[in-house]
């Protein structure tokens, strides 16, 4: 068992804008990311299956095509290979989690 502790993690700023705070096991990464407003991650897809959860902010998202504007709370659940793209409307907090690990990330 590792335990650590959010607010002890180094931020990075994987693109523009969303700073990421990442951990890795063995099988998946999870990324508590502070997303500037107006930042964009242009559309792209992965192996990866990968949960998103809206913690604060308004956040832009289309997946497979489908536009839709997601609030604080909010869960969506994207199948891998689903082209995906996100625009943070205001300041944002977001949690994603992936399976199996985001290799890019580490």
């Amino acid at each position: 068992m590792y335990v650590m502790n959010l607010s002890d993690l180094p931020s990075k700023e994987i693109m523009p804008g969303y700073h990421g705070k990442l951990v890795h096991s063995q099988n998946m990464s999870i990324v508590f990311w502070t997303v500037e407003e107006g930042a964009e991650v242009p559309e792209h897809s992965h192996m990866n299956e990968q949960i998103m959860h809206v913690q604060e902010g308004r956040f832009e998202f289309t997946l497979d095509g489908d536009t839709k504007t997601y609030k604080a709370n909010d869960i969506v659940v994207i199948p891998p290979h689903s082209p995906h793209s996100g625009k943070a409307l205001t300041p944002c907090k977001l949690m994603d989690v992936f399976s199996p690990v985001r290799e890019a990330y580490r």
